[in-house]
């Protein structure tokens, strides 16, 4: 696929390509898929999303597969023994944020019967599809982020700024923002 056009942030590096060409833009309904990209997008807060997907494997040993429940429960041993591991962003603020979030988002799954329901609310249930020409056009921040992260940090979410669900809606397809003449852009736009 090396010959295809792409979006020019996914040029450069190898797991880049192959992020972009699998899974940005893709819609996401399953709550597993959307707990783990809340839980690396918060731990990406100031750092490149290229430091994430170097790691993302050392998460999901470190984070027990990103499951939820066992995540809600860690104590201080589990958050002494992720300080001290080097495979993954050792900031003790996002590893509580992470636990806390686990939390929320069980009582979120309990109350709207699913993490999707409650995520995908934000956008009607429909992939937003911008046509941006330009990876320079694509914002950082929306008015669908911004009552995103209102909402999610109301509901008791951390490291939930817009910038933040902006990612996030990116990575788990709530918002098509590849550019159109990127060959994701048509294939994103037919998936729902």
């Amino acid at each position: 696929m090396a010959n295809k056009e792409r979006c020019v942030w996914s040029n450069g590096s190898e797991l880049y390509q192959q992020y972009h060409d699998a899974e940005w833009g893709v819609p996401l309904h399953d709550d597993d898929k959307l707990f783990e990209f809340l839980i690396l997008e918060a731990f990406q807060a100031g750092l490149s999303w290229l430091t994430i997907l170097n790691k993302r494997e050392a998460f999901r040993a470190a984070f027990d597969g990103f499951d939820a429940v066992k995540i809600a429960n860690y104590g201080e041993d589990k958050i002494q023994q992720l300080l001290q591991n080097k495979g993954i962003i050792r900031n003790r603020l996002k590893i509580n944020a992470a636990i806390k979030n686990a939390r929320v988002f069980l009582k979120i799954q309990k109350q709207y019967g699913s993490f999707d329901k409650y995520i995908w609310q934000f956008t009607k249930g429909q992939v937003i599809q911008n046509t941006f020409q330009d990876d320079k056009e694509i914002p950082a921040t929306s008015n669908v982020s911004d009552a995103m992260s209102k909402q999610l940090k109301k509901d008791g979410f951390s490291f939930v700024g817009s910038t933040i669900c902006y990612a996030y809606m990116q990575a788990t397809g709530m918002v098509n923002d590849h550019v159109t003449r990127c060959f994701r852009y048509k294939e994103c736009t037919e998936m729902q």
